[in-house]
Formats: C-alpha cells, sequence, structure tokens
C-alpha cells in the first residue's frame, strides 16, 4: 500500500514541473520574449516598425507650418516688395521654405501675362507639393507589408505545428501540441498588425497635414498674384480690356472710321 502511495506521489509530483515547463513556454515576459516566440517573419517586421517610425519622426519636423510658411515671410516680402524686387527674390531665396520658392518664381515672371505667371506658379506648386509628401507612400507599403509579414508568419507557424503533431508518435490525445504551435504562430498576426495601425493612422495624419498647409499655399499665392501682378482694378471677375472694349459704344467719329461690313456696337 505504502508503495502504492508512492509511485502515485512520484507521479503526481513529476507531472508538476512538465506542467510548470508548459506555461513557461507560452508564457510572454518581454518584449524579447514575444518576439523569440513569434519566430524569424519577427525580423521583418521589426524592420517595417523602425522603417515607420524613422518617416513619422521625419516627416512630423519636416511638415511643422513654421517651416512651411515662416510667420514673417510675408510681411518682410511685402516690404522688400515696395523697395526693389531683386530685394524681394533675395529675401526668397535665403528664407527656403516651399511658400518662398513658390513665390520666388512669381517673381521672376512678372511683368509676363497673367496666364503664363500663373502657369509657371502652379508648376512650382507642384514640384514643392511632391516634397511635401515625401515618404508618405512609403508608409501606406509598410502598413501593408506588415499585415502580409504576420500572416505570412502565421501560416507558416501553423504548418510547422501540424507537421509537429503528425510526426510525433504520440500525438494522439495531446492537444497541448498542437495549441502550443498556434499561440506562438498568431504572435506574428499580433506583431503585424501592432506594426500597421499605428502606421495607417499616421498616414492619414500626416496626409491630412499635407493638404491642409497645400490649401494655404494657394490662398497666399493667390493673394500675392492679385496684389503684385494683376494690373489694378482687376480680378478674376473682371471683364478683359478687349472685353470692355467690345462691349463701350463707339461715338460719331468713331462710326465713321469703322470699315463697312464690320458690326458697329449701338
Amino acid at each position: 500500500m505504502l508503495t502504492l502511495m508512492t509511485i502515485a506521489a512520484s507521479g503526481i509530483l513529476g507531472q508538476a514541473p512538465a506542467a510548470d515547463a508548459a506555461k513557461s513556454a507560452v508564457r510572454v515576459t518581454s518584449v524579447w520574449d514575444f518576439v523569440v516566440k513569434g519566430g524569424p517573419i519577427m525580423v521583418p517586421i521589426g524592420i517595417c516598425s523602425l522603417i515607420a517610425l524613422a518617416v513619422i519622426v521625419e516627416r512630423a519636423i519636416s511638415l511643422r507650418r513654421v517651416r512651411i510658411i515662416p510667420p514673417g515671410f510675408l510681411a518682410g516680402l511685402r516690404e522688400h516688395m515696395r523697395v526693389d524686387r531683386r530685394r524681394a527674390l533675395d529675401h526668397c531665396e535665403k528664407d527656403g521654405s516651399p511658400i518662398a520658392a513658390i513665390v520666388a518664381e512669381g517673381i521672376r515672371r512678372l511683368g509676363e501675362p497673367v496666364e503664363l505667371l500663373e502657369k509657371h506658379i502652379t508648376e512650382a506648386g507642384e514640384r514643392e507639393i511632391f516634397k511635401l509628401r515625401r515618404y508618405l507612400r512609403l508608409l501606406s507599403v509598410v502598413a501593408s507589408v506588415s499585415t502580409l509579414l504576420g500572416l505570412l508568419g502565421t501560416i507558416l507557424g501553423m504548418i510547422t505545428a501540424f507537421q509537429t503533431v503528425a510526426a510525433s508518435g504520440e500525438a494522439l490525445g495531446k492537444t497541448e501540441l498542437l495549441a502550443k504551435g498556434i499561440y506562438e504562430a498568431l504572435i506574428t498576426t499580433a506583431a503585424g498588425l501592432m506594426v500597421a495601425i499605428p502606421v495607417i493612422i499616421a498616414y492619414h495624419g500626416l496626409s491630412s497635414r499635407v493638404e491642409h498647409l497645400v490649401a494655404e499655399m494657394d490662398r497666399l499665392t493667390v493673394d500675392f498674384i492679385d496684389e503684385f501682378a494683376r494690373p489694378k482694378g482687376v480680378t478674376h471677375e473682371s471683364a478683359t480690356p478687349h472685353d470692355a472694349l467690345v462691349a463701350r459704344p463707339l461715338t460719331g467719329e468713331q462710326r465713321a472710321e469703322t470699315p463697312p461690313g464690320l458690326p458697329v456696337p449701338a
């Protein structure tokens, strides 16, 4: 009887360390433990997270309004434009901001027809907008790739788990072998989503900031054209000089000088 109790006790004591070992095998105690249990797919997911972090920090610094539209730029521009156009151009070149580059192109084209000047300013604006959107496409790529890598890691992990169960001669009735493999495989999906979700939020946030800055630069550029390039008294709604001439009635002398066959305004 004593012998049977001793054998049973030793069996129970033997199962306890095995249960503790199984729990420790699936327990995540640190970030490094999380990475190790995810397998080799965690390496490219980690690289994606580092790339996204670098891009987000760089764009957040570069897209500050003080760097795109400096506070004192427009006041200094108007002051220099009243004195000398060359000084205003030097003011824009020293500033180096995107709005300064667009306005500098307009200053160089002053004196040309307004339509041609607007065309050159639009082209300069498109170049600056391209610079503002730099690396944003990379963020969308990182978000998509990290999600797919997480899914790939899960599929590979489940393949390995089922292969382990199939190859084990004692797999019958031991669901913990399969559960442990699936548990570790799902870690990669969680890691991929943990990278993708913040990156998508940052992408849309930065894109929205770019759109607001572009709208403000467009407004300031239109004000510059109306103030310095467009003839006084002529606005977008005003008639052109040709239209005004056609609409103006002719005097008696002008009627007499009108060649035959041409319509005479009333």
